[in-house]
């Protein structure tokens, strides 16, 4: 079935190439679809919000709290509202990233982040220190991002649907199934070439510290 793009003034809004400053990542809502996007840290979810944003009927941009929202807290504070406007549940839908890939992206992120600021934290960082900063828990403050685990799940309950990022295209796929619209994803954020390799002692001790989001991420 060949499906309607969605046209703003009379303008294609699917995006090849985005030369627009995405400041920050936004929870998305489809009221018709009954889907919502949570948008996980450096896992392509900026790209999905550059071409999305004018399809949703709700881009949550503030506060922060709601803006970055995770499924803990769309669970308590996001899901009770949906539902009691509409009496439905809404299905929720995410991006996950190979883990050592979306530390590698979080450090390229860390090294544009204001990278001709002399004291910039990052400066003079190989990715191996980054990695060994986020492996230990008295390691940099810079290198403490957290988990795509602890965005993506809440004890024994996890996000209805997670793509890997890897596979963007299955992702792409599903949501114009869902949205009834052709959809493509903008190539933004373009990362600098850096060294981001390792030892494999270093990935293997990385691989350890990340345990619980392989054990998410193969099962998907």
């Amino acid at each position: 079935m060949v499906k309607e793009r969605f046209t703003r003034g009379g303008c294609i809004i699917i995006p090849h190439i985005c030369p627009l400053v995405v400041h920050g990542l936004q929870m998305l809502i489809f009221w018709e679809s009954r889907l919502v996007f949570l948008a996980t840290p450096k896992a392509g979810s900026t790209a999905v919000e550059a071409a999305l944003e004018g399809l949703a009927n709700v881009a949550v941009q503030r506060p922060a709290a709601l803006k970055h929202a995770d499924l803990r807290t769309y669970r308590q504070h996001i899901e009770p509202w949906l539902h009691s406007v509409t009496g439905d549940r809404f299905t929720t839908v995410a991006l996950m990233r190979e883990p050592v890939g979306w530390l590698r992206s979080w450090y390229r992120f860390r090294l544009r982040d204001d990278d001709e600021d002399p004291e910039h934290p990052m400066t003079g960082i190989t990715f191996a220190e980054f990695a060994d900063a986020y492996a230990r828990p008295d390691g940099k403050d810079v290198a403490h991002v957290g988990t795509q685990s602890a965005f993506l799940t809440h004890g024994q309950d996890r996000v209805d649907r997670i793509f890997r990022y890897e596979d963007i295209e299955t992702f792409t796929h599903y949501l114009e199934d869902q949205l009834d619209c052709a959809i493509s994803l903008p190539r933004i954020n373009v990362p600098p070439a850096v060294d981001v390799t390792l030892t494999p002692e270093q990935e293997t001790r990385l691989r350890e510290v990340m345990a619980g989001d392989f054990t998410l991420y193969r099962g998907l």
